[in-house]
């Protein structure tokens, strides 16, 4: 069972043609935690290459997650699923994977936060911070709310809403430690290369702080 505390960039990422190149170019680069988010293809449409990526996320010891379906997790050999609020319950995730897999939890306000404590969830993420094409219509929360939502839990909050290599040592210092990327990765043309200078920010970022267990 992979332990979440430690690891600090989470990927999400859609179905895309290159994926076979350019999961292992980002996971070189220090991406620590990968998921499928794929919100238009169907489940049976993400079998094949979820599998490809469970496979080449477990050569780099590193933890892979599907979104929204713990069937699809389940029969791809992922190693957990993240829902949200109107997707599969954590109890019917952790029916379906077992006490050990990963499950995380989105939120977006301090009411779902209180509710989300209550579930046997692994991690939860916090945000939008600030409005993204990913999450359309929805606004952003601010950095306050995340902040606050760590400091309730001592599980893993993961923050998300465009988290770059030029915001995330500001991030870092307002409190924060583990953190979702997509298009600061997604839409770049040397992957690899913007993957290594966000960990190497994020990283010498940590260096200058205390780094609390969660």
């Amino acid at each position: 069972m992979f332990d979440l505390t430690t690891r600090r960039l989470y990927l999400c990422v859609g179905l895309r043609e290159d994926l076979a190149t350019f999961l292992p170019a980002v996971l070189r680069g220090g991406v620590d935690v990968v998921q499928l988010r794929e919100k238009v293809a169907p489940p049976s449409d993400q079998l094949a290459p979820a599998r490809m990526m469970a496979s080449i996320c477990h050569d780099f010891d590193v933890p892979f997650i599907v979104n929204d379906s713990p069937e699809l997790a389940r029969i791809a050999s992922a190693d957990g699923v993240h829902v949200g609020q109107g997707d599969a319950t954590v109890a019917h995730c952790r029916v379906v994977l077992g006490s050990g897999a990963i499950v995380g939890l989105s939120t977006h306000s301090s009411a779902e936060f209180d509710e989300a404590l209550a579930e046997e969830a692994t991690y939860f993420s916090a945000g939008p911070i600030e409005p993204t094409p990913t999450k359309l219509g929805r606004p952003g929360t601010g950095v306050g709310y995340a902040v606050a939502s760590q400091a309730r839990s001592t599980r893993p909050v993961f923050v998300t809403g465009g988290v770059n290599a030029t915001n995330v040592a500001t991030l870092v210092a307002a409190g924060l430690r583990h953190f979702v990327v997509v298009r600061a990765l997604t839409e770049s043309s040397e992957p690899e290369a913007s993957a290594f200078a966000l960990r190497a920010a994020l990283d010498e970022a940590l260096s200058a702080v205390t780094i609390e267990p969660t």
